[in-house]
This record gives structure tokens, C-alpha cells and sequence, in this order.
């Protein structure tokens, strides 16, 4: 079953309000669009008309917001030899990890561990996958959630994350790390702001360049900047949309995009 939007048009708005720091009114004299009609779009009722008139306001591209408000777009699927994606229930909401492997010597690495890990356990074993590294994107609950269980499974592989957020058992890496995972390669990226200190592991090797990107990007939309909303914009743009357009975009929630799919429909950053 496809994996639903993470956000609709009424949660990209209420977050880049909430990161700018503008209220309905301020918003409203700004635009001209009355206070009720953005209250209106908060609450899930699409008007055209004031979507445009706040969107510049918000840093929001008009056609991609309307895009969502209308709900007319959604990322092609991605099927890709070497990743699968698993999306586990975390109190009201879901959430994504991944599996990556080379497909010649079946060396495998885990993203993230998600509610439970139990189908990740299984889908490796069934497939021989030898499991020998984790990495975190950022240690928000839901996505360390099943860590002890998924490292008892494969013999207690290193765990890393980024050096800014520590986590019990976790090795310590900068961005710009390098590693391998069989033939393929990685490396870490800088993308905070949702989180003090987001990783995102570009894998090279596949058919396609993959992003395992956390909180960093959403499918049409980004993780809220809980710690700086400005950082999370700009690394976001210097460390993913300077990747090629066919980058597989793997995110904590929702379902997989690509770098130029969100380059011309995602409303934080269509043009980037």
C-alpha cells in the first residue's frame, strides 16, 4: 500500500509560520488575505486564492503549495535493487528506516530502526544480508526506538551518529565521513536544524544515487526546524539539492521522492 503524504498544505503552512515566527496577524497584514481565510487553510480548507497571497510571504513557492493544497501531486515510486524502506506505527504517526546492500557480496548497513524493527530483521535474514553497521540520522525517539533489538539481531554491529547529538553505545562522526558498505560507498552530510545535529548518508554504488536524509526533507515538504528553521532551509540546499536529479530521496516519514522531483514540487524549495 503507498505510503500517504507526510504533510498536507495546512501543515507546510503552519510550519513555516511557526519557523518564521509570524502570527495569523502579522501574516494577514502582510499578504491582505483576511485573518480568516489563512485560519481556514490551518484548518484544512483550501482556498486557492489565499494560499498565493501568502505564500511569498512565507518563503513558499505559490504553484507547489497549491499543488499540495489541491492534493494533485505525489513522488513517482521508487524501486531500487540494493534499499528497501520500512514504515513502522510510532504513537499517532509513522515512521521510515532503511535497509541499503551491496547486491553482489550482500553487505548491508541499517538507517534508523523505526518503531520496530522487526520486519527489517527478517527481510535481511531472508535474503542472507550480512547487517554490519548502523547509522542514525538523529536520535529524535522515533527513530532509535528499536535500536537494541535490531543491533541483538546481527551480532551488535558499530551504531554511529553525528557528533553533535550522542546516544549511549553510538560512535562519534563529523560530516564528511566516509565509509563503505561492500562495493558501495557512503558519506555523511550536515543537514540540522530539525534536530541539532541531522545526518544525511549519501550512498553511491546502486543504480541511482540514494539520500538517506531523516527529518532533513519530507516528500513535498520538510521536518519542522525545531532547532533553527533557517539552518534547516540552507543545509537542506547545500547539502541535497546540490545532488543530481535522480538521487533517491529517503526520508524519516512519508514515502521516497528524488532531488528533482522536490526541486520542482516541494513548496520550501521548488527552483533550489
Amino acid at each position: 500500500m503507498p505510503i500517504d503524504l507526510e504533510d498536507l498544505c495546512e501543515d507546510i503552512v503552519g510550519k513555516a509560520m511557526r519557523g518564521l515566527g509570524i502570527s495569523t496577524g502579522q501574516l494577514s497584514r502582510a499578504s491582505g488575505v483576511a485573518p480568516d481565510g489563512i485560519g481556514r487553510i490551518l484548518d484544512g480548507e483550501f482556498d486557492e486564492a489565499a494560499a498565493r497571497g501568502i505564500a511569498p510571504h512565507l518563503g513558499l513557492d505559490p504553484d507547489a503549495l497549491v499543488a499540495s493544497g489541491r492534493k494533485v501531486w505525489r513522488p513517482e515510486p521508487v524501486e531500487l535493487d540494493g534499499l528497501a524502506l520500512f514504515n513502522t506505527a510510532w504513537k499517532d504517526m509513522r515512521v521510515n528506516a532503511f535497509l541499503v546492500w551491496d547486491p553482489d557480496s550482500k553487505a548491508a548497513a541499517a538507517f534508523d530502526t523505526g518503531a520496530d524493527a522487526g520486519e527489517m530483521i527478517d527481510f535481511a535474514r531472508e535474503r542472507g544480508l550480512e547487517v554490519g553497521a548502523i547509522y542514525l540520522t538523529h536520535t529524535h525517539g522515533d527513530h532509535i526506538a528499536d535500536l537494541e533489538s535490531l543491533r541483538s539481531a546481527f551480532g551488535a554491529p558499530p551504531v554511529y551518529v553525528g557528533e553533535r547529538e550522542p546516544v549511549d553505545g553510538a560512535g562519534l562522526i563529523p560530516a564528511g565521513h566516509t565509509g563503505q558498505i561492500g562495493a558501495l560507498t557512503l558519506e555523511s552530510r550536515l543537514t540540522w536544524g530539525h534536530s541539532k545535529g541531522g545526518l544525511t548518508y549519501l550512498i553511491g554504488g546502486l543504480d541511482r544515487p540514494v539520500a538517506i536524509v531523516g527529518d532533513a526533507l519530507f516528500a513535498g515538504s520538510m521536518g519542522g526546524g525545531g532547532v533553527s528553521y533557517h539552518d534547516a532551509l540552507e543545509t537542506d540546499r547545500a547539502e541535497i539539492f546540490t545532488l543530481p536529479d535522480e538521487t533517491v530521496v529517503c526520508p524519516g516519514h512519508g514515502p521516497m521522492s528524488s532531488v528533482g522531483e522536490e526541486r520542482r514540487h516541494n513548496p520550501f524549495f521548488a527552483g533550489s
